[in-house]
């Protein structure tokens, strides 16, 4: 549990309910870090850089992920496996958010 607490925002649980701001954190946190182009098809990186954002990437995952994805060494590869698990969420979850966000908004207006 202890590895929880150093993590910089929340890992991807395996049910993928915190994709879309997984996605989104952990491109920000690559970005600042200077590796954000090693998720981006026809990158140049080096070997260390990749190292890098692998290590960066699985200690953001859960254990269940970090055992189905072992194998992997190209942050490419993983970022678009994940990316081929979890993206019909958008088309689930974002609506149903955005539908909630709104009602919610409308409560909240006093004319």
């Amino acid at each position: 549990m202890s590895n929880l607490s150093n993590l910089e925002f929340v890992a991807l649980d395996n049910s993928g309910k915190n994709y879309l701001s997984w996605v989104l954190d952990a491109e920000i946190h690559l970005t600042a870090k200077g590796l954000g182009d090693s998720i981006i098809e026809g990158n140049t990186i080096s070997s260390q850089d990749k190292a890098n954002v692998m290590i960066f990437l699985r200690h953001h995952l859960d254990e269940c992920l970090k055992v189905e994805y072992l194998t992997l060494k190209d942050p490419l590869e993983l970022w678009i496996g994940l990316k081929g698990r979890y993206e019909h969420l958008k088309a689930t979850i974002l609506p149903r958010a955005r539908y909630e966000w709104m009602h919610l908004w409308f409560q909240d207006y006093k004319p």
